[in-house]
């Protein structure tokens, strides 16, 4: 489905340990950049005794933006995992951040890659995946003797009101499943006097 996408539904943790390194991860539902780097932030701060702190993000139904980061590792061995398990779960408004204790003992390329991808999957399987509907906004704006019409339509057609004002002409903006939009402004459009705004 075109307005259907996968996220997951609150803050969870995970943890993987190998050859005495610790890798703690973290996944946090997003939906900005500046959420994201306030969170990775926060992180970096609060495990500021941390060797690394590394991270991928996914935003936007489309999962079209997205970035990773390997925070001092070999280059490739940390973000583009973490970003490996938000694609393999088909994620996204999704930041995984991986805390890395070094224990001493070296992973090599290919160990510190099964570390951030195990550890990245951790925090996902801790957490529940959920499906939210693509959404879009209307506004419309109508004379007050059309508002028993209006409220028809949004009862009928499963439409929230994100919005309303009414006087002589009411403004309001309503929120509706993106494939059934062009069904809802063609009903509205029916109505006397109704005119669309930008949102």
């Amino acid at each position: 489905m075109e307005d259907v996408y996968k996220t997951i539904a609150c803050l969870s943790e995970g943890l993987y340990k190998e050859k005495m390194s610790k890798f703690i991860s973290f996944a946090i539902p997003v939906s900005t950049v500046e959420e994201v780097k306030e969170y990775i932030g926060l992180y970096q701060k609060k495990y500021y005794d941390a060797r690394h702190v590394c991270w991928a993000y996914m935003l936007g139904y489309e999962r079209k933006d997205f970035r990773s980061n390997d925070n001092g590792e070999p280059s490739g061995t940390a973000g583009k995992p973490i970003l490996g398990q938000i694609n393999s779960f088909g994620l996204t408004n999704i930041l995984i951040i991986v805390i890395r204790y070094f224990g001493g003992i070296k992973l090599g390329t290919s160990g510190l890659i099964v570390a951030y991808r195990e550890a990245a999957a951790e925090a996902i399987r801790a957490n529940e995946i959920i499906e939210c509907l693509v959404e879009d906004d209307i506004r419309i704006c109508f004379e007050y003797p059309f508002l028993n019409d209006i409220m028809h339509i949004i009862k009928e057609n499963n439409v929230t009101i994100i919005s309303q004002y009414f006087d002589m002409d009411c403004d309001v903006t309503l929120r509706i499943r993106r494939t059934e939009m062009a069904y809802l402004r063609n009903r509205l459009s029916k109505v006397e006097s109704l005119r669309f705004i930008d949102v």
